[in-house]
């Protein structure tokens, strides 16, 4: 970055990955607008993850916004069956203590708030970009309400249906593996919901997943195998929900029944073909505007806010923001790549519905030695090094 004026980024999108991204730049001295299409910042949404990686990604900007003391680190990921007896017992606080960084679970709002205290101030709200413009000077976006800003370089980190991406790549459709997600978050105490568990549950053709988020909230989260279309026209309410579980593990439909049905909400499992070129110009896209994922690994929100540090870096050590936005691209296609690759696999293992397929698939994870598991997790949890 040279000399002189601070250059000036412009964020679309007041999403984990745009507020990440606006931290980050403001942390590396690049001015941010950040504009997103809501009206408000509820304080909603459910759970998520915010893996070892990424912790340690913005530890190497002097970033700490608290997680642990907002969320709760994970002590273990169980994989059990339906009945909730023990498959594999994955030691992810082993791994945060060898890699230096925990694994955190975290309810969204709390995330939320963490990052806007980190950057000062909110977001310019109920601006809803349409499309944008290249310059000699760097790039204007036109918003719904007609009126435009400029920037030195724009910033799409505005999700799945991500108007920057549609621009740069045209029309998309989404891959659908066939399967709903019920999501909520709500009080919750059981004698197996154990402080910083992460218990998932696989059973044919569904599962289950019950996340200690701390100070006393659950996270849970199930899936069940049904025709995309079905997926996405889903409007059932909580007792099919109860009887989609029925006979499984005792904590698990005890988390369904204390939940309000309001607070469930539903989402198709839903990702992207990995899109090659993630900008032009004075444009890139970061989070899941550039790499939507599906939800297996837990590294949604933590590949956004490696993309995040990784610009912040690659723009401030650039003398032309142009190339800046290309470094970052290059450094991050590959981990990126990676990852929507091994998500959306580990999501088809975990969705086996016929007999044969789930006996080897458990029996694999019952006698897989521990250090091949230990490999197979650093690699995702470990941060690369990026220069400068």
């Amino acid at each position: 970055m040279t000399a002189g004026q601070a250059p000036k980024a412009i964020v679309i999108g007041a999403g984990i990955g745009g507020l990440t991204a606006a931290v980050a730049l403001r942390r590396v001295g690049i001015g941010v607008e950040v504009y997103e299409r809501a009206r408000e910042l509820r304080p909603a949404g459910t759970g998520l993850s915010i893996m070892s990686n990424a912790l340690s990604a913005l530890r190497t900007l002097g970033i700490d916004l608290g997680l642990e003391r907002r969320g709760r680190a994970i002590e273990s990921l169980q994989i059990l069956d339906p009945a909730g007896r023990p498959v594999r017992k994955l030691p992810l606080k082993e791994f945060g203590d060898r890699l230096g960084a925990p694994s955190v679970n975290i309810h969204r709002a709390d995330l939320q708030q963490a990052l806007l205290e980190a950057l000062g101030g909110g977001p310019q709200l109920g601006a809803k970009a349409m499309d944008f413009r290249t310059t000699a000077d760097g790039v204007r976006v036109r918003f719904a309400d007609g009126s435009e800003v400029r920037g030195d370089v724009l910033i799409g980190a505005d999700g799945f249906h991500s108007a920057v991406r549609r621009q740069l790549a045209g029309p998309e459709e989404p891959r659908e593996p066939g399967y709903v997600c019920w999501l909520a978050t709500a009080p919750f105490s059981h004698p197996r919901f154990t402080e910083g568990c992460a218990r998932h549950y696989w059973g044919p053709g569904q599962r289950f997943g019950l996340i200690d988020i701390g100070h006393g909230r659950a996270y849970w989260w199930g899936t069940r195998n049904m025709p995309p279309a079905a997926a996405r026209a889903w409007h059932g309410g909580k007792d099919e929900i109860v009887r989609a579980f029925a006979g499984w593990a005792d904590e698990v439909r005890e988390a369904i029944r204390v939940t309000p049905g309001q607070a469930i909400v539903s989402v198709p499992a839903q990702d992207r073909p990995f899109l090659k070129r993630w900008g032009e110009g004075p444009v890139t896209l970061l989070g899941d505007a550039a790499h939507p994922m599906l939800t297996s690994l837990g590294q949604g929100a933590g590949t956004a806010v490696e993309d995040a540090v990784v610009l912040a870096r690659s723009l401030a050590s650039a003398a032309d923001l142009r190339q800046g936005l290309r470094d970052y691209e290059a450094r991050r296609r590959a981990r990126a790549r990676r990852m929507v690759h091994l998500s959306r696999r580990l999501s088809l293992i975990e969705q086996y519905e016929r007999p044969v397929p789930r006996l080897l698939r458990d029996a694999y994870l019952r006698w897989v030695p521990a250090p091949v598991l230990y490999r197979q997790n650093a690699s995702l949890l470990t941060f690369p090094t990026v220069a400068p």
